[in-house]
């Protein structure tokens, strides 16, 4: 493999930005995933999947997004602690859950369901909240009845189904995410990122990008990480259901990217 300069690679990159259209390398079309900007730019650079050609490759990453979309970026799928306790399938989604609307369809009868998009600056309508505990240096996952949206018929079915199931006092044990181990997990992954921005179009079933904007983004922020976590900007995203745990994400809303990171330029 020939390997880049950091300047050499963009280069590299400019001159794909500069050749028009490209069809994605993802038969289907998500626009709620922006996978498909970034994987298609590693393939149009000739190169694996966050493998880099420049000698520091492992402190850089290649992101991409979609230039119209409200979809968020997920930064990293980090299960809650206590993770002996194995928190989401033994404790959230059999005490918490609700069933899944396509049990009895796709699924048996008695599939359940436990997702949550969960923010630090309000609670959900089931009650469920990210709370950022500077003193303990953790985020916390706390539940709350009395924050229940009741007046919806389903959700308070499902709160006197939890209170048969486990009562509706604070979870026990209740999950967390250290800060130590949030640095380690998320800065060491997005420490340094090419950021590209591609407009995109549809023809016959097919979607194409148009490469506009590399932003390269280096500096990670810790400090911004939590405090984007306490505006709101990211999210953890719970996703499961009994017959799977598709994982517990740290997700990012579009357009904050910059915001994590203390250095910011502008190259193409």
């Amino acid at each position: 493999m020939k390997l880049y300069t950091k300047n050499e690679l963009i280069d590299f990159i400019r001159k794909v930005f500069h050749q028009g259209w490209h069809e994605s390398v993802k038969k289907t079309i998500d626009t709620r995933n922006d996978g498909a900007v970034g994987n298609t730019l590693e393939s149009l650079l000739g190169i694996e999947e966050n493998n880099l050609p420049i000698p520091n490759a492992q402190e850089w990453e290649l992101k991409g997004q979609r230039k119209h979309t409200s979809s968020l970026i997920t930064l990293k799928h980090i299960e809650p602690s206590p993770r002996a306790a194995k928190i989401v399938p033994n404790i959230l989604l059999p005490l918490y859950g609700w069933k899944h609307k396509q049990a009895g369809i796709r699924y048996p009868e008695t599939e359940m369901s436990f997702r949550s998009t969960t923010s630090a600056t309000a609670f959900t309508n089931r009650g469920f909240r990210i709370i950022v505990d500077r003193q303990a240096s953790k985020l916390r996952c706390v539940f709350d009845a009395s924050k229940v949206d009741t007046i919806d018929p389903e959700i308070s079915k499902w709160l006197r189904s939890v209170e048969k199931r486990v009562g509706l006092g604070p979870i026990d044990p209740e999950p967390y995410w250290g800060f130590e181990d949030l640095r380690y997990a998320i800065g060491s992954k997005i420490r340094n990122c090419f950021y590209a921005v591609a407009d995109r179009k549809v023809i016959q079933g097919h979607e194409y990008f148009l490469y506009e904007n590399l932003l390269v983004l280096s500096e990670f922020s810790f400090e911004n990480l939590i405090r984007s976590i306490e505006n709101g900007d990211i999210l953890i995203d719970f996703d499961a259901r009994t017959g799977h745990n598709h994982g517990t994400k740290f997700r990012l809303k579009q357009g904050r990217w910059t915001s994590l990171f203390l250095s910011v330029t502008k190259e193409i």
